[in-house]
């Protein structure tokens, strides 16, 4: 039966209940914490800085996913890592040097994820396919949550899956943007094996718990 972890992404939480909010979504059973930092450079927006990362860290005991929008994000690799990052995430189409980003990543000891914005290739990631822990198939442009999920992203993680596949590749699946119960099944079923939902979680009619619970019942569902 197809399964796909989640990962509750902050950027639509309340910054005023932080810590409160990240205690309720571990309470609710999420697999890991997703955390967007964008500079206002690589995307029209800014978020997320060290201290704020810092301060998640000691709110929770889950995974830290650091999801970087920002440019050459090879300057500040070590310094993410030591908020307590246990993976970092960088953009294709922001490292200059991607293969010396990914491997030092692991050397620095987290694990090393790259993602796609929609519209570049999925032959961009071959060269570097190795170096993977987590490929991340962006579904909306990034910069802003709250967007709609775009549906040809559907089909790209999809044929995702099948190259990660034929190279026997370990590495984590993950989406992120749009992601709701309505359609986390659609997504686990074209392979991803990680769903990242900001305000499918926080902004949840029912609440967080309940929010998780449908997004649970939909992946088990699929």
């Amino acid at each position: 039966m197809p399964s796909a972890a989640i990962a509750a992404s902050v950027l639509n939480a309340d910054f005023g209940r932080l810590a409160e909010q990240v205690a309720e979504v571990e309470a609710a059973g999420v697999d890991s914490i997703h955390v967007d930092v964008m500079d206002g450079h690589f995307v029209p927006n800014i978020s997320l800085g060290f201290g704020i990362i810092e301060a998640i860290r000691r709110s929770t005991r889950l995974p830290i996913d650091l999801h970087l929008m920002i440019d050459q994000p090879e300057r500040y690799l070590e310094r993410f890592v030591a908020t307590g990052a246990n993976l970092v995430t960088v953009h294709w189409e922001a490292a200059r040097h991607l293969h010396r980003a990914l491997t030092e990543l692991r050397t620095l000891g987290a694990q090393a994820g790259l993602a796609l914005a929609p519209a570049t290739p999925l032959t961009m990631v071959e060269e570097v396919l190795a170096n993977l822990d987590l490929l991340l198939v962006m579904t909306i442009n990034p910069g802003f949550g709250g967007q709609a999920l775009i549906p040809t992203t559907v089909d790209k993680v999809r044929r995702a899956r099948t190259l990660l596949d034929s190279q026997r590749s370990a590495a984590t699946l993950q989406v992120d943007g749009g992601v709701k119960s309505h359609n986390a099944a659609a997504l686990t079923r074209a392979g991803a094996t990680c769903l990242v939902v900001g305000t499918g979680i926080f902004e949840a009619p029912g609440g967080i718990q309940t929010g998780v619970m449908e997004l649970r019942r939909a992946i088990e569902g699929a």
